[in-house]
């Protein structure tokens, strides 16, 4: 890599390189004690097999692994670790690991556990994602714990639950003629479809959610697990990948392009006041301003709200969270009155109530809540005059739960968060696989209703899964974290341009990618590479989205999805204007032939406007 790493991801870390493994046809990534990219033939078999330990909030550990040895022979390959988690007051788990794969398509990971003490983990165990690309909708076989088989498939529309429990094994056409068995020993193993929180896989995983969790591993009691992939059939192994350049094609018109937000919280309009001509040149079509009574916002917040609004010439939306404690009439007729009393003109509100930002995970009980067409009904009555929205504050995981009477509204909202599971590159950028998958969902549900996206960051701004998102003071990599650093690199542009590709087929009315300030916003913070109050990196890619908010979209895909997204937009004039953005650590090259240019040398995690 060439390029700055701090300019790249707003950290001087760097993830260490995967140690490549192979064994005849079959490839691994070996990361952090784990696999990752597990193919046959060049084919993503799985996406990962991991031995995963979680706190009480589902946060991850990251185990110290210590006595690694690697052996990679002619047609095998073999690692052996030993594993250290340390928990809350000292407990402590230990675990040995061994992985041996061999050139006939089998592989077999096998960990053993003993805590010294007992040790409170939410789970304890190995997961495995099936990626979704090629494999979303298709047959499988799977074997239950009772020893049935039933013939199936994995889900194409989202499930909001397990699709597969009591889980044995589950196999899967890797290409014709090729299969893939994954077995699960030691533990009863159940799927989940983790594109609802935008991961680009189907999870398997250790311990059922019916059961209690945080649930407390015995000191001195050994806990074995056994993952056993076997892949059998002799079909033709695909050509092999050339390096020409990746190829973008153009097709048909769709939908309007979305207008664009930045969320505003109290806190952070002094500083968008003092920066009025970064707001203007930025251009967003929408203000979204976050008002939440549970926190302590009150008149003031909103008075506030009405300065920047007044000063800035786009549309108002209001996400406000209602605490649902008493009288509905009497909390958003009084969130009215001082809407009134400050002066702020709105364009629209969306609802939602304080709890349904927490999650209601399987086998739990759904908390105390008036019905939502009770929120809706007395919101409508106290705003009569502008646009009433609902949905999820928090995620499309919480309103595939909880599907939201969307006759009452005019729009419904959700947001995503590529760091719920994992936060490494990889599995950040991989998220953007997802996002159509969500949309689809979305449109299957509700139908045309008008739709909105976001708040959607890198960075969690709140947890549904636990008492509070993860403090990130030294800028790390970390799941749930409450800031990011790749949000101030060329890292969060390229997302965030391949966010906007992924979801413009849906014909969004509001797409919402940043704040204007703050953590989550596009100008910088003290100590980046920019200085503070200047742009970061992610202001021209909302600018760009900015300026083709009210285009038509126009169907685009590349050769390689899986490292330049494409986003096209035709303006009411007939100009065609055409963003990339390259989503790994490396420069690619694009054809771009029948824009201004042949071939556009990209670097890493760059974004690029053509037109």
């Amino acid at each position: 890599m060439t390029a700055d790493a701090f300019l790249l991801y707003g950290t001087r870390a760097v993830e260490a390189e995967p140690v490549r493994l192979r064994a005849g046809a079959l490839t691994a990534n070996f990361v952090n004690g784990n696999l990752r990219t597990i193919r046959h033939g060049g084919i993503e078999v799985l996406r990962a097999i991991a031995y995963i330990v979680r706190d009480r909030d589902w946060g991850t550990y990251e185990p110290a692994l210590t006595n690694l040895t690697i052996g990679q022979g002619a047609d095998t390959f073999s690692v052996s670790y030993s594993a250290s988690c340390v928990g809350p007051r000292g407990s402590r788990l230990d675990f040995r690991a061994t992985i041996e794969a061999s050139a006939d398509g089998q592989l077999v990971f096998d960990v053993s556990t003993r805590p010294e003490d007992d040790f409170e983990t939410n789970r304890c165990g190995f997961c495995i994602l099936h990626p979704i690309a090629g494999l979303a909708g298709s047959p499988v076989t799977v074997e239950h714990t009772d020893g049935s088989v039933v013939e199936t498939k994995l889900p194409d529309l989202i499930d909001p639950w397990q699709p597969f429990k009591d889980l044995r094994a589950i196999t899967h056409g890797v290409r014709p003629g090729v299969a893939a068995e994954c077995r699960m020993e030691g533990d009863v193993f159940e799927m989940e479809d983790q594109r609802n929180w935008s991961d680009a896989s189907y999870k398997t995983y250790v311990r059922p959610l019916a059961l209690p969790w945080p649930y407390v591993l015995p000191a001195g009691e050994t806990l074995r697990q056994t993952i056993s992939l076997r892949v059998t059939g002799a079909g033709k192994a695909p050509a092999a990948a050339t390096a020409e350049p990746i190829r973008v094609e153009l097709g048909e018109v769709g939908p309007l392009l979305p207008d664009i937000g930045v969320i505003i919280y109290p806190d952070e309009v002094g500083t968008a006041l003092a920066n009025l001509p970064a707001l203007s040149a930025l251009g967003p079509q929408q203000l979204m301003f976050h008002y939440d009574p549970t926190r302590g916002h009150s008149l003031d917040a909103l008075q506030s709200y009405a300065r920047l609004a007044a000063a800035c010439p786009a549309k108002t939306t209001l996400e406000c969270v209602v605490s649902c404690v008493g009288d509905l009439d009497a909390e958003l007729s009084g969130v009215a009155d001082m809407v009134r009393q400050a002066g702020l003109k709105l364009s629209a509100i969306a609802v939602s109530p304080s709890v349904d930002r927490q999650s209601t995970p399987p086998g739990s009980a759904w908390p105390e809540c008036p019905p939502l067409e009770d929120v809706y009904s007395a919101a409508r009555r106290a705003f009569p005059d502008i646009r009433l929205g609902g949905g999820m504050f928090s995620y499309f995981t919480e309103l595939n739960r909880k599907r939201v009477p969307a006759d009452l509204l005019d729009f419904v909202t959700h947001c995503t968060c590529p760091i719920v599971h994992a936060a490494d590159d990889l599995s950040v950028m991989q998220s953007l696989e997802a996002l159509p998958f969500i949309t689809q969902s979305v449109r299957a549900i509700f139908g045309p209703k008008p739709y909105r996206i976001g708040p959607s960051t890198i960075a969690m701004r709140q947890n549904p899964y636990g008492g509070t998102t993860k403090a990130n003071p030294h800028g790390q990599r970390i799941a749930m974290a409450d800031r990011d650093p790749r949000h101030a690199g060329m890292f969060a542009a390229a997302w965030t341009i391949g966010y906007a590709a992924r979801v413009a087929p849906a014909g969004l009315e509001m797409l919402t990618l940043s704040s204007f300030t703050g953590p989550f916003g596009v100008l910088a913070a003290c100590g980046e590479p920019v200085g503070e109050g200047e742009p970061r990196p992610i202001f021209e890619a909302i600018k760009g989205l900015c300026e083709l908010a009210g285009f038509r979209h126009i169907a685009a895909r590349t050769s390689d999805e899986t490292r330049v997204l494409t986003l096209a937009g035709r303006s009411p004039a007939g100009q065609t204007v055409m963003w990339l953005a390259n989503l790994t650590a490396s420069e690619v090259t694009v054809d771009v032939s029948g824009f201004d240019r042949r071939h556009l040398v990209m670097p890493p995690y760059a974004i690029t406007r053509i037109g």
